[in-house]
């Protein structure tokens, strides 16, 4: 299957990200936003990501340019229709992506498209049971900033056809230039469900005042050689992100390693999420 229509529901944090990376691949790119608001807002997040990565020299203007040709947004979904492959990247809300499964099942034309989430913990096989085609739908687990990370989960579900498990596989590594790792749809994947217990632990030591935030990422930094503790990594990832993450896992496994910490709820509830909002634990 040779992808070249391509489609991105969100153009928040992930979803803009997402999109760049489409549309400097030489795809076509629609971005499908809930408002005309929103759209203006995911246009110029990726107009600022382009523009860094040429004054950085990353990226040449020509190329930006034409990356930006290639982006096209709307809020009708039925705008859908002739895509190929289109990657669900809203809010953290198993509720609400099964609503957009619903509906791309519903206005996607093409038999052979492909229904792809960016859920970072939630269950693909739920996602895949909305539709009337579930063994076309798997997730897609980009990491942020999506432009720059170059790991990219490829998620299964016990439903999910082996061609098209294959199909995004070589898409991912041949035309997007990214590093594919393959998960079954298990609570966190294989990313999630070994970095959530530790930045829930990470911000359960704070909590508890046996540490202050720089020291404990000092901690992790020079003694354990990674390149960011977990209390600034939490702000990177998103308060919020990690929250929802957090109780996806606990929900379906009860594990008290995922429970969220109530810091982190409290957090969440004070706008504080991080990096993108200007202020988490550490301010930006």
């Amino acid at each position: 299957m040779n992808i070249e229509r391509t489609a991105v529901i969100g153009s928040g944090l992930m979803g803009a990200g997402i999109a760049e990376v489409l549309a400097k691949s030489g795809l076509d790119v629609i971005v499908r936003e809930i408002n005309d608001e929103a759209s203006a807002a995911g246009r110029a997040r990726i107009e600022k990501s382009l523009a860094k990565a040429v004054e950085k020299g990353k990226l040449e203007s020509e190329a930006r340019d034409a990356a930006l040709g290639r982006l096209r947004f709307t809020t009708d979904i039925a705008d859908l229709a002739d895509r190929q492959l289109v990657i669900e990247a809203a809010s953290e809300n198993e509720e609400i992506k099964k609503s957009i499964f619903k509906e791309l099942d519903e206005v996607v034309t093409d038999p052979e498209a492909i229904l792809a989430s960016n859920t970072s913990s939630m269950p693909i096989v739920r996602f895949a049971q909305s539709t009337s085609r579930p063994e076309r739908v798997l997730g897609v687990h980009f990491f942020n900033p999506a432009p720059v990370q170059p790991l990219v989960e490829i998620v299964s579900s016990v439903l999910t056809a082996d061609s098209v498990r294959e199909t995004v596989t070589d898409f991912v590594a041949e035309v997007l230039g990214k590093s594919p790792i393959q998960a079954n749809d298990r609570p966190g994947f294989i990313v999630n469900a070994l970095l959530i217990p530790y930045l829930c632990s990470a911000i359960r030591m704070l909590e508890s005042g046996f540490a202050t935030k720089e020291d404990i990422d000092a901690g992790m930094v020079g003694g354990c050689a990674h390149p960011m503790g977990p209390i600034k990594l939490t702000d990177l990832v998103g308060l919020d992100t990690c929250l929802y993450a957090a109780q996806s896992m606990f929900d379906e496994t009860g594990d008290p390693a995922t429970k969220p910490p109530v810091l982190l709820s409290r957090m969440v509830d004070a706008g504080r999420l991080g990096v993108k909002s200007g202020g988490g634990f550490y301010d930006y």
